[in-house]
């Protein structure tokens, strides 16, 4: 099988075309369930994925798909799996990545006969796209019933046998432009008609004789419908009967085949037709027109109120409990006022705080109750988060099963928050309530029209829609395109036109550029708002810091909540012995790095790492970006081993210092940042964070915390520092459920708490742990999330502090103590410094027994001996005086744990008395 254009098809032809509704139908009656089901699966598209040549293959545990192209008919698919005979969630899976990814497998780019179809002038471009939908319109399958069987020209319910998707049509004729079709197709396409109205028609014109079909339809009553303006947009006029009374004649005499741009007038008279006893039919897209005009024209006095003075509105610091920046202020006012509308303002000016504020605004002003926030699961928490921070509404967070899920999105709460994963699985239970107001957060998630994410969040309705994304729009017009068809779908045209217009392509159909990209930004002025960090800075503040909350892998939890199980054992002890120490200190260091990633804590592979997948996503953000350098720390070397594979992967040029590079080697790495303005990323450990100036950064990550609050801001004041020119944004990437929160809470209550000592660069040499025992635990039990104690005085405080630090760096010394901690030190010491401390309570727990067992003995001896009644035996028993004291001494000097065992430690002479 060959193109228009001559070329022959390929298996990247075929798969660039497939969609939603053909992948269901190849894989039979379950097609939908088994996509949805194969969505279960984890694929990596660099290690499970190949497409060459003729060969789509994705590999599972245990199964391989294949799909390739018939031989006999090379435009039908061929799939198989190695595990199952029929269609499976395995293939379901290997076609939803394609639906998915298409953009990543390189399946993106139209097909070549698509391409020289946009090349073509204005009467064959729309010769092509009926002839398309002729061609669906005799090949897919439809049932339908008539509202009146007596005649073609009337209403229709008509129903998609392959999806069930039923739509109302209205036959008046079979010129095009005079019927009308609920289908989003027909509502967009601008030529009139659609497949359904064409397969309607073929088939009334089998049914009814010719003379029938050449009567003209009667219009009955008054109605309002959506007119296509020959391309210019699309403008409501009124379908006027022949049959008028005189008054129903005088009231649209002056509209009479006109186009009505005054949707208030518009309104007052179909009022006028009402009372007089005319029945208006207003079809639904012409209702949905005219509420949005309506509510546009009654925010138009406010928003531009707003807008002339942002910065002196009262709405800046009584909208939210926070103080707005005058362009956050100018931004909810924008989207609330368009009602539907895209914010694409650079990373880290605000878009979520935003979005919180339109939705305040419209509840004020429209009576919002129900508002839906999808956005990726890594970003669930933070918006949960930022709502409890700057508003009084309530908040529900879709999770659990799919059946607990199903019952949480029909709640009281005013903010409902859920993942596109979830919007695959649970489409039903949400499109079974009413919402106000949908925001899609990284809104680029739906830039490839063709996947099943952006198909089934397109099908979401709603009265007001907002679409948040970070990610520059120029030259991305596929992108743009689909992204401003869920606001807004009729904005831009069907495709076909869209493309045409704008695209500049070569004789052979490739894409050589874009034009009339002027016309495009005239547009889009009504519902797309972008502001760069450049236009804002006078507004910004010299720093601000935002902290993105990640939730953990189960892996990471887990190995996080035995260590901090270790932890609260020994907090609970009346006594903590060196062991204990070696134990707390292994437990408290196991928990910061699970929170970076298991890799840290057991070196296997692959290691687990959410706090990773959402830095992956937030460089490519940033990156996206023109002006960003960045300044990245993290506490370990192997985390920024593990950050180095991402950034190879993203081809970014960077340098890293840790403290393995030398000296004279650092003033060569700071240079290169600074002068260098292809280098934008500099990565460090807390190396970094004391001597070096690094200005040309303006964005600090911190990928984990320090203990120290004074180390903290040592390394933002790399770049927040004097002769700064820019704003610092600044980022801490904090991972929920674990030690970090609560780190982040010691931290913002700032030093009521000094944790900070735990810092590891402490110059504190040695501190004595014979007291301050209770202090240690009581800061302990704080940051295992109890409730606060009194506070100590000054002088306890920093000693307790330093007890602490020390504790976790290593260099604490015991009174009397065999062994300094000061040379276990390193991540890559830790396992073994654990072990040891095993193996030496296996020791101390055998020896226990022995001695016990000797006691034992002993016992039984003096016993027979007390039972001997002889006058020598009764001589030479002890007092039971002295027998009292040595039973005191001993318990003197045994510890005992938190089980009530005791034990006792002896001290030898010398090394030699040990062999």
């Amino acid at each position: 099988m060959t193109t228009k254009a001559g070329h022959r098809l390929t298996l990247k032809d075929r798969l660039s075309r497939l969609n939603y509704e053909l992948a269901c139908k190849l894989l039979g009656a379950d097609g939908k369930k088994l996509i949805i089901a194969g969505g279960k699966f984890e694929i990596d598209l660099r290690e499970q994925v190949y497409l060459k040549g003729d060969l789509y293959r994705v590999r599972f545990p245990d199964a391989v798909v294949s799909i390739t192209l018939m031989a006999e008919r090379r435009e039908r698919l061929h799939w198989n799996c190695t595990a199952c005979d029929v269609p499976c969630e395995h293939v379901g899976a290997a076609f939803g990545l394609i639906l998915e990814e298409k953009t990543a497998l390189g399946l993106a780019a139209p097909p070549p006969d698509r391409v020289v179809m946009e090349s073509l002038g204005e009467e064959s471009l729309v010769q092509e796209a009926l002839a398309e939908r002729e061609l669906r319109a005799r090949e897919e399958k439809f049932r339908f019933t008539s509202a009146d069987s007596a005649t073609p020209w009337t209403d229709y319910s008509l129903t998609n046998k392959a999806s069930g998707k039923t739509y109302r049509v209205a036959l008046r004729g079979t010129e095009r432009g005079v019927s009308y079709c609920s289908c989003p197709d027909f509502r967009t396409n601008t030529l009139g008609t659609c497949k359904h109205v064409i397969y309607l028609l073929r088939r009334i014109k089998n049914k009814f004789p010719t003379p029938a079909l050449r009567r003209s339809y009667r219009r009955k009553n008054v109605s309002v419908y959506l007119a296509n303006d020959n391309g210019a947009g699309f403008r409501l006029r009124f379908g006027i009967p022949q049959q008028l009374s005189e008054e129903a004649a005088a009231v649209l005499q002056p509209v009479a085949d006109k186009y009505i741009d005054d949707v208030q007038s518009l309104v007052r008279r179909i009022g006028k037709l009402e009372k007089i006893g005319e029945q208006v039919l207003v079809y639904p897209d012409a209702e949905e027109f005219i509420q949005q005009r309506l509510f546009q024209d009654r925010m138009q006095s406010l928003v531009a109120d707003i807008r002339r003075d942002p910065a002196g509105h009262l709405l800046r610091k009584s909208l939210l409990k926070t103080e707005l920046l005058p362009y956050q202020l100018d931004g909810i006012a924008f989207a609330a006022g368009a009602g539907r509308s895209v914010l694409a303002d650079d990373m880290g000016l605000g878009k979520t705080i935003q979005g919180i504020g339109v939705a305040e605004l419209l509840a004020r002003e429209a009576g919002l109750r129900k508002v839906l926030i999808v956005c990726p699961t890594s970003l669930k928490s933070q918006w949960r988060s930022e709502i409890m921070r700057f508003s009084e509404r309530q908040c529900q967070l879709i999770l659990g099963s799919t059946a607990d899920r199903a019952r949480q999105y029909d709640n009281d709460a005013f903010f409902t928050i859920c993942n596109y994963e979830q919007v695959l699985r649970d489409l039903l239970s949400i499109e079974r309530v009413k919402w106000d107001l949908i925001i899609l957060d990284e809104g680029q998630r739906i830039k490839n029209w063709e996947t099943k994410t952006t198909r089934l969040i397109k099908c979401l309705k709603s009265t007001y829609a907002l679409v948040l994304t970070g990610t520059p729009l120029e030259n991305r017009l596929d992108d743009l395109y689909s992204i401003v068809q869920f606001v807004d779908d009729r904005r831009l045209g069907p495709a076909f036109r869209f493309f045409n217009r704008h695209r500049m392509v070569d004789d052979k159909g490739r894409v050589l550029g874009f034009q009339k990209l002027d016309q495009l930004r005239d547009n889009l002025k009504p519902i797309l708002l972008r502001r760069t960090r450049e236009q804002v800075l006078s507004q910004l503040p010299e720093r601000t810091t935002e902290i993105v909350r990640i939730a953990p892998t189960d892996e990471q939890l887990g190995i996080h909540s035995a260590s901090m199980n270790v932890v609260a054992s020994i907090v609970r002890k009346p006594f903590i012995s060196e062991m204990d120490l070696l134990r707390l200190r292994q437990a408290l260091l196991s928990c910061r790095m699970a929170a970076d990633s298991t890799m840290l804590c057991d070196k296997r592979t692959p290691g687990f790492s959410s706090k990773l997948e959402r830095l992956d996503g937030l460089l490519q953000q940033l990156f996206a970006e023109g002006d960003r350098k960045i300044v990245l720390f993290s506490e370990w070397t192997t985390m920024l081993s593990l950050i180095e594979k991402i950034l190879k992967r993203m081809k970014l040029h960077y340098v890293r210092l840790d403290g393995s590079v030398p000296q004279n080697k650092r003033a060569e790495l700071v240079h290169e940042f600074q002068s260098n303005p292809e280098c934008r990323l500099f990565i460090t450990t807390n190396a970094g964070s004391v001597g070096l100036n690094l200005q040309a950064a303006n964005t600090v990550i911190n990928v984990d915390l320090p203990w120290n609050p004074a180390v903290l801001e040592q390394r933002i004041s790399r770049a927040h520092r004097m002769g700064q020119q820019r704003p610092v944004q600044v980022y801490l990437l904090i991972t929920e459920q674990t030690i970090e929160e609560s780190l982040l809470g010691t931290l913002a209550a700032k030093k009521d708490l000094a944790l900070a000592a735990l810092d590891v660069d402490s110059e504190v040499e040695e501190v004595h742990m014979s007291s301050n025992k209770e202090d240690l635990c009581r800061r302990l039990e704080i940051l295992l999330g109890a409730q606060s104690h009194a506070p100590l005085d000054v002088s306890q405080q920093i000693a307790v502090d330093t007890q602490i630090e020390e504790l976790v760096d290593g260099k604490t010394h015991l009174v009397d103590g065999p062994q300094s901690l000061s040379a276990i030190t390193g991540e890559n010491s830790q396992s073994q410094v654990f072990a040891n401390s095993v193996q030496r309570e296996r020791v101390s727990a055998a020896g226990g027994e022995l001695l016990g067992a000797v006691f034992s003995f002993l016992g039984e001896l003096v016993g027979q001996s007390a039972n001997r009644p002889s006058e020598s035996a009764s001589q030479n028993q002890p007092s039971p005086e002295i027998v009292e004291a040595m039973r005191n001494r001993l318990h003197q000097c045994a510890d005992f744990d938190a089980q009530g065992r005791p034990s006792l430690a002896f001290t030898l002479p010398d090394r030699a008395a040990l062999d």
